[in-house]
């Protein structure tokens, strides 16, 4: 990587290496691995834009141009995680007397709260796993990815985290145990109904003799068979299943299946906390976001409002 030149405003303008100064605020945090990769992920790009850019002593208006920048061609939520890598970095570098925090006082941008994905009606969801071939092992093992995630609102991240092992009995009930967001550990679980442990164990049965600290879902490609997927291939898996039903939109992925299963979870009555419970939220302020849009669509302003006008 090629070194930039830092002068300090708390030293005497000392120069320092930037991977050398990168290796040192790694070995500072005390984060996850993943969180890790973001925080340099989001130095380095500033680097990038310094070099690009002929800039040798970035300031505090460096980094609102900086923001501009980004806001261009980025949306908020990611130039938020920018800016959170930048804000963490130059806060160790002050403490450390490296260079000033040249980040405070600098705002996120204003993120919308609405959601970027659209749901999936009920008949939708069955449309789409009706067309998946389960005669293969690739197939029974889509149709059960696509059906666990359905009817449990599972992120991508906890279905390539689920081991074999991690499905058990709680009080008679079929569970999956499964690490979430922002999780070291398998402490929250997910009941599985019937059609889904139906799908799940037709999946093993076709794949063969396997251990409880297997994948519960492998990969059958040639590089990596038998080996734990990756989110992105969970998410083509269900993207295609979309696409092959006929669903075909930029706002249908595979997030849209947690989408579908909140959404049509309070549009059965159940209580906000229960589907906050069951959707894993660390605030209830989200479900309440989805609670907005089932209210609204069972609001029938717009339908007295069109019988008064045209009837």
């Amino acid at each position: 990587m090629k070194a930039v030149q830092v002068k300090s405003e708390i030293t005497q303008c000392k120069t320092i290496e930037i991977s050398e100064l990168l290796n040192k605020f790694i070995r500072y945090v005390d984060v996850s691995p993943s969180s890790v990769r973001a925080y340099v992920f989001g130095v380095q790009a500033f680097i990038r834009y310094l070099s690009e850019n002929g800039i040798s002593a970035p300031t505090r208006n460096t980094i609102l141009e900086y923001k501009k920048t980004l806001s261009a061609t980025k949306s908020a939520s990611t130039v938020s995680l920018h800016l959170s890598s930048l804000r963490r970095f130059f806060a160790w570098c002050a403490s450390e007397n490296l260079y000033s925090n040249i980040t405070s006082g600098v705002k996120n941008p204003r993120i919308d709260t609405g959601h970027k994905r659209d749901a999936l009606s009920a008949q939708q969801l069955k449309k789409i796993m009706n067309s998946i071939n389960r005669n293969s092992l690739k197939g029974a093992r889509d149709y059960a990815i696509f059906a666990l995630t359905a009817a449990t609102g599972l992120r991508t991240c906890e279905i390539i985290r689920a081991d074999i092992g991690d499905i058990r009995t709680v009080q008679g009930e079929n569970v999956l145990f499964v690490q979430g967001k922002g999780r070291s550990s398998k402490t929250d679980f997910v009941k599985l109904s019937v059609p889904v442990v139906r799908a799940i164990k037709a999946y093993l049965k076709q794949r063969g003799e396997v251990s409880e600290n297997e994948p519960l879902f492998a990969s059958v490609s040639r590089r990596n068979n038998g080996g734990r997927m990756t989110t992105r291939s969970i998410s083509r898996i269900c993207k295609g299943a979309m696409i092959s039903a006929g669903y075909v939109s930029k706002r249908w992925t595979a997030h849209s299946l947690r989408h579908s299963s909140i959404t049509l979870a309070l549009m059965a009555g159940i209580s906000l906390q229960e589907v906050s419970q069951f959707a894993r939220h660390s605030n209830i302020s989200v479900t309440l976001i989805y609670a907005h849009d089932v209210e609204r669509l069972k609001s029938r302003c717009e339908s007295a409002i069109s019988t008064a006008l045209f009837d």
